[in-house]
């Protein structure tokens, strides 16, 4: 983590880095590698990691997107099974016409029965 007097607005507009600190911590205490917090709009040149955790859906999808729209598989941490979705939208509006790809759906898939075989 970077020094206090270089992080962010030294909490002018909010206290959310503290927060991340402390969830960092815990993460740690349990044994888990994490670094950061780290800027949004930098993160993404760094990519030599397992996950990364977003605050907001667009901090994390649009860069990923940009990376590889058609493989990109949106993943939710913390639950007590294992969730993937798709990182697009729903697509209603080419739904029945065949215009869809299921490219992400089928990463999507296969991250989902990954991550079910690490579990095991």
């Amino acid at each position: 983590m970077r020094p206090e007097s270089a992080r962010g607005e030294q909490g002018v507009i909010g206290h959310e880095e503290e927060q991340i600190g402390e969830a960092m911590a815990r993460a740690r205490s349990l044994a888990i590698n994490v670094e950061g917090p780290f800027p949004a709009d930098t993160l993404f040149h760094k990519i030599d990691c397992d996950a990364y955790i977003a605050m907001y859906h667009d901090q994390g999808l649009i860069p990923v997107k940009t990376m590889n729209f058609a493989k990109t598989v949106n993943i939710t941490l913390g639950l007590p099974f294992i969730r993937t979705s798709v990182g697009h939208g729903t697509g209603f509006d080419i739904a029945g016409t065949g215009k869809a790809d299921p490219t992400s759906f089928i990463e999507a898939y296969r991250t989902a029965e990954h991550m079910l075989a690490a579990s095991s």
